[in-house]
Parts: structure tokens; sequence; C-alpha cells
């Protein structure tokens, strides 16, 4: 008797969570409207409705359009029933935002990066948080979870492997943010995020099967496969950043040689730009801004470097399709700010290079959240955690 009524329990959460599924993706859409989409009766539609009502979820809105009978009430996802707080931590910046339930940003924090330290980092995100928490407006759920994008190795359980630019190996800090803030905490590759962020918000909603390339100080790359993130069996899938492209190049922080984000990351590029003459700057003050600033202004040394870049971006890249034979390449993180002088010498590599069928419906193109992709996402991950495990 206790099992049919686990199973019952079961079933019921599954049927509610499908149904908040279905008015989360097709709001406004009525109960008779669900019910004829999801397969379950009327009436079990809905009393798990009132349920979701009761638990603010969901609220109903004006009238629809009527078609011969009553106009029908319609439904929508409360998606200010709660916020979710999203962490990207790059090498020399930290980006915070803050979220409602369906990913848009309602603040945001930024600051520069200069030291590297895990305490000295971990404080820096900690004061990030307490004033994205102080942002957030008055709501029934309130902050519902952080994510923490990572540019390195990030196991299942959360615990961050390798940080390479960093300089970490085997930090430990999902449980005392978790315990500080008392809310559940999520740490994702950076890159795995990114690639969730545009799934969902951005370039990759009309594609199931996406490579995204998060191409920063190092270069990160998230899978989606199938319409779902690919992270591998131990967690840390993507670090296509470290595949060797020149035979004994250029020593890499990883420990190996020659690997691609030596020759095709913001990094490289800032290493590259101190061998041309750059105006209003010193060779260590040069930023991607300034070098931005730069081409648009028709400087043609700087724009022949960031074609040099965009080649060794599409030699990665070809390597990448010939490999998974993607739908869409997205390319996304600080470089994406420098599309329009890396656009043309990526497609041409991957044009000269990759093999034909590859290249059928193939769609290359940059991030449509530009620099805020990861933080989307991880923000995206904890609703989604949220979700799951709100619905009983």
């Amino acid at each position: 008797m206790t099992i049919l009524t686990g199973n019952q329990q079961l079933v019921k959460q599954i049927n509610k969570t499908l149904v908040l599924e279905t008015i989360l993706n097709e709001a406004p859409i009525s109960r008779a409207d669900i019910a004829q989409k999801v397969g379950l009766n009327k009436g079990t539609v809905s009393s798990l409705v009132n349920e979701l009502i009761e638990e603010q979820l969901i609220y109903e809105s004006g009238p629809g359009k009527s078609s011969g009978g009553r106009r029908p009430v319609m439904l929508l996802f409360n998606e200010k029933a709660g916020y979710s707080i999203g962490i990207d931590l790059g090498v020399n910046y930290i980006l915070g935002i803050l979220t409602d339930l369906k990913g848009h940003i309602v603040a945001e924090i930024q600051k520069k990066l200069s030291v590297t330290g895990v305490e000295q980092v971990k404080q820096m995100m900690i004061a990030i948080i307490e004033d994205l928490i102080r942002s957030a407006g008055q709501s029934h759920y309130g902050i519902i979870g952080i994510g923490i994008g990572i540019p390195g190795m990030v196991n299942n359980d959360g615990e961050i492997l390798l940080a390479p630019n960093l300089g970490w190996k085997n930090v430990r800090m999902k449980e005392e943010i978790e315990n500080r803030f008392q809310v559940p905490v999520i740490i994702e590759n950076e890159a795995n995020a990114g690639a969730y962020g545009e799934k969902l918000y951005g370039a990759g909603k009309e594609f199931d099967n996406i490579l995204y390339v998060s191409a920063g100080i190092g270069i990160g790359v998230g899978v989606i496969l199938d319409g779902q993130l690919f992270t591998g069996s131990g967690g840390f899938s993507g670090e296509m950043g470290h595949t060797i492209i020149i035979v004994n190049g250029k020593e890499c922080s990883c420990g190996s040689r020659g690997c691609w984000e030596q020759y095709a990351s913001e990094k490289a590029l800032l290493e590259e730009a101190k061998n041309i003459p750059i105006p209003y700057a010193d060779k260590d003050s040069i930023s991607i801004e300034l070098l931005v600033e730069l081409a648009k202004e028709g400087n043609e040394e700087v724009i022949n470097l960031f074609k040099k870049i965009g080649a060794y971006l599409g030699v990665g890249i070809n390597n990448m399709i010939n490999t998974f034979n993607p739908e869409q390449i997205i390319i996304g993180n600080r470089l994406a700010m420098a599309k329009d002088w890396l656009e043309e010498s990526i497609t041409h590599f991957v044009k000269s290079h990759t093999i034909p069928f590859h290249q059928q419906d193939l769609s290359i193109t940059f991030s449509q959240l530009t620099t805020h992709s990861t933080a989307v996402g991880v923000c995206a991950l904890s609703i989604e955690n949220f979700l799951k495990t709100s619905v009983k």
C-alpha cells in the first residue's frame, strides 16, 4: 500500500512538472489547451493548476480568445516569484547578475580582477553576491539559488579540479557559499554554462547540436547534443582550448605546449599586440576594448592582428566540426566583441579546410548574449534546479 501511495505521489509530481513546463514555455495558455497538449484530463489539470497558483509559481491573466464558448482564463508563469544569482568568474574580471525566473537580467555588477588567490577571489564574489541580494525586490521565494561559472575543470560535485589560468587546483567552495547564504549553489565550467545560456536565451534557440566557443583569456568549449548540455562522464568535457595545434609550440599554463588557447584567445591577442605600435597605451595597459576601438578607427595593424587570431580560431573550430558534425558554432566571451574583424578569417579557414559534408547546413555565428552568456547560463541552471525541487 505504501508503494502505491509513493507511486501516486510520483505520478502527480511528474504531471505537475509537465503542466508547469507547458505554462513556462507556451504562456499565455488556457487550462483546456494544457490538457490537450500534455494528454491529461481537464480535472487533473485544473487541480494541478490551482496548486501552482497557491504556490505563486503561476497566475491567471485576462480572458483569451473564444473558440465559440466562454472566453478561457489564461495562465502565465510568475517570473517574479524569485530571483537567481549568476557569477561569471573570469581570469581578469568577475561579473555578477541577478535575474528573475525567466532569465531576464534585473541587476548586474562587474569588477576587474587583479588577484587570483582563492580566498581573495572568494571574498570579492561574496561581496558581489551580497550587493545583488540587496538589489533584489520583494518576492515569494527570494533568492532561489546561486550559480558560479569557473574557467576550468569542475567535477559533478562542484569541486574545481583545475583552473590553470587562475593557478587553482582542488578548490572546494560550494559548501561554504551554501552555508553562508542558505541557498543551493551550482558550480559549473564557464563554457558549459555559456553554451546553456545561449541555447535557452541566445543564438542557439533554433538548434539542438551546438558547440559554444568561449574565447576569453583562455578557451573553453560547451557542448549541446540533442538539445541537452553534455558534460562528459566526470563533468569536465570541452577542454578544447588545451588541444594541440602546434607541435612543441608555446608553453601553456596547463603544463603542455602548443595549446589552441595560446594562439586564439584574448591572452594571445594581447601578447601579440605588444609587438605592434599601439597608440594611447603602453604594453602593460593594452586591452581588447582599446584594440576594438583602434580597429573601428581603421588601424590596419590591429585589424590584421584580429584576422590572424581569427584564422587560429578557425583551426580549432575546423577540428571540432570534423569531430562533432554540429549544426551550429557559437563564438562567445570577450573575443566576440571583435566579431567584425574575426568573422571573415574564421569562416574563410573553415570553408578552406573543413570536409564539405560537414559544412552543409552549418551555422557559424557569434553570441547574442556577448559577455553575459556564462552568467545567464548559471542562473538558468539554478532556476531549473529550483523548479525541479519546488514542485511536489
